[in-house]
């Protein structure tokens, strides 16, 4: 039977992934096809806004996953360590860049500032993977939980 960690880890794992997700696939492009000014001017609110999201479900869903780990395996406390790995991630690889974007005034923001919003996207992509490998590992193990034990008798 899954417990209430585990499901919290799964639910909140799947809410991370789907939010970057459509960030990478739908929101991002979308703001790209506006001039830069525009796009820039968009991002900032919204990288904001998404940024106390996910950073509020990698620590819940990550910490749910690794103490469904204690008492359910391994397995959960790995997606639980890949969900929380989007903390140093951004802070180390993706903060950098986000600083300079926020540094750029929306008026004065040319083919630099495109280059780096489409390098943002690129990168939150990392955020996305480790959000969808902690996801994968949880689905597994939740149905690995449920599955029958299947006997196969010889002859």
């Amino acid at each position: 039977m899954i417990d209430t960690l585990e499901m919290l880890a799964l639910l909140v794992a799947g809410a991370f992934t789907s939010a970057a997700f459509y960030i990478n696939f739908a929101e991002h492009p979308a703001r790209m096809q506006l001039d830069t000014a525009a796009a820039l001017a968009q991002w900032k609110p919204a990288y904001k806004a998404g940024y106390v999201m996910q950073a509020t479900l990698a620590v819940i869903g990550g910490a749910a996953g690794v103490l469904a780990g204690f008492s359910s395996g391994l397995m959960w406390s790995v997606g639980g360590v890949l969900l929380l790995l989007n903390w140093p991630y951004t802070l180390l690889v993706i903060l950098p860049l986000n600083n300079k974007l926020m540094a750029i005034a929306p008026e004065e923001a040319g083919d630099d500032a495109r280059d780096m919003l489409a390098r943002w996207n690129a990168l939150h992509a990392g955020r996305t993977l480790l959000g969808a490998a902690a996801t994968i590992i949880f689905a597994i193990c939740t149905l690995a939980e449920r599955a029958e034990p299947v006997i196969v008798k010889a002859g």
